[in-house]
């Protein structure tokens, strides 16, 4: 948003919520929620049509800045209009009615289904065979929304050589603490043209590949080791404390730009690669389940969190992931516009935003490697990754998920 653009006037501003109790709010957003189903672009479209096109709570004009303003800060965009409309209805109390509203329905059917998925465990042949027939299909999709949000990201040469850098420090192994903040201060300083300071950006963030890069000192191989269909692999389940489950999806959630699928380079650095209490295949069948739920992407955490937890883990990592995205609008209300109008915060957030879309690039190329262990599982990847390009229908994720299950049953029993 341009510093210089014009204030929206009186009329377009005006809010026109209803005054309704806290109880039918949060019955209206839980409705909302129970119906949400095909992915971000339909969550906000239903919201807008009933809000926006039909009760005109606020002007279509004004819905679009917000949504340009949420699109731009970390968390699920979808949830976090969701939180702004109560507020408008209710204030914070209204603003935390409808955040849970819309968010509980997922919630309660991902929780239902990590237990069950523990308990039931893969040990049924058809069972184990439809999830490996998932697997290859969620990698197509992780794919596709690395390009999706990289060609709204990715906008001019800065942020492509950013993203790129941010591709290569995670190949090597270096931090995303690392790299995401020098990723953002690179942006600032570009746009800027201090090409001094950018050379010394870039300095730092080469001594900082060799200092701590495994791959650079030996400790570590560039790609893992394809992990074989129907290997056993250790689960170490409830090995987190809740602080920690809390911290990562706190971590997870104040990261997550453009989209959830961004969420899955941090995640799976704690679950699986630090934390060592998932397997790489698990955390992938989290991510097919949320994609066959009515909610928000980022519901997968809950699954990731019951791995690490149990009950109470799913719900600290919950907690902390959906943090940010009740924040933002609570704290900055009526301040989201011209905090989001300030050059220099813009700028960083937009240069982490292309380092992000580096880190999940990578590691879409990571989970290909493992995932993708036989003719079949590269048929699925294939097939499913052209549907992903080419449908744009809601319930795309869902029909692919379930057809790539549907295929894993019939070739990989």
């Amino acid at each position: 948003m341009s510093s210089d653009a014009p204030a929206p006037s009186a009329e377009a501003e005006a809010v026109h919520a209803p005054a309704e109790s806290l109880g039918r709010l949060f019955l209206r957003f839980l409705r909302f929620g129970a119906l949400a189903w095909g992915g971000p672009v339909a969550q906000i479209d239903m919201i807008r049509q009933e809000l926006v096109a039909q009760e005109k709570w606020i002007s279509p004009g004004h819905f679009k800045r917000l949504l340009a303003i949420y699109q731009v800060l970390p968390g699920p965009e979808a949830h976090e209009l969701c939180v702004h409309f109560g507020m408008l209805a209710r204030g914070r109390w209204g603003g935390i009615v409808a955040g849970l509203g819309f968010m509980l329905p997922g919630f309660v059917l991902m929780f239902l289904l990590s237990w069950l998925y523990l308990t039931a465990g893969l040990t049924n042949a058809a069972f184990a065979a439809i999830f490996l027939g998932i697997q290859p299909a969620v990698v197509a999709l992780i794919v596709r929304a690395t390009h999706r949000i990289g060609g709204h990201s990715l906008t001019d040469a800065p942020l492509w050589i950013i993203g790129l850098l941010a591709a290569g420090g995670e190949a090597l192994g270096v931090s995303f603490w690392i790299t995401l903040p020098l990723a953002g201060l690179g942006y600032v300083v570009a746009t800027s043209r201090r090409w001094l300071w950018a050379a010394l950006i870039g300095g730092a963030f080469a001594v900082a590949i060799w200092q701590t890069s495994p791959v650079v000192a030996g400790r570590a191989p560039l790609l893992p080791a394809a992990a074989a269909v129907g290997s056993a692999e250790v689960r170490q389940t409830g090995q987190a404390e809740p602080t920690a489950l809390f911290a990562s999806g706190l971590r997870a959630g104040l990261l997550t730009f453009g989209g959830a699928y961004t969420a899955i380079p941090f995640l799976k650095e704690d679950a699986v690669e630090r934390g060592r209490w998932m397997t790489e295949r698990d955390f992938l069948d989290g991510v097919a389940l949320s994609g066959v739920l009515p909610a928000p992407l980022i519901i997968f955490s809950t699954f990731v969190g019951y791995f690490g937890g149990g009950a109470l883990g799913a719900l600290a990592i919950t907690l902390g992931i959906f943090l940010p995205a009740f924040g933002f609008s609570l704290l900055f209300f009526r301040h989201l516009e011209a905090v989001m109008a300030n050059p220099l915060l813009r700028h960083f957030l937009e240069g982490v935003t292309a380092g992000v879309v580096g880190l999940i690039a990578i590691t879409a190329a990571k989970l290909a490697f493992t995932t993708i262990s036989s003719l079949a599982a590269g048929a699925i990847f294939a097939l499913a990754l052209a549907a992903a390009w080419q449908w744009k229908s809601r319930w795309a994720v869902l029909a692919i998920i379930l057809a790539s299950g549907a295929a894993g049953w019939l070739l990989l029993r």
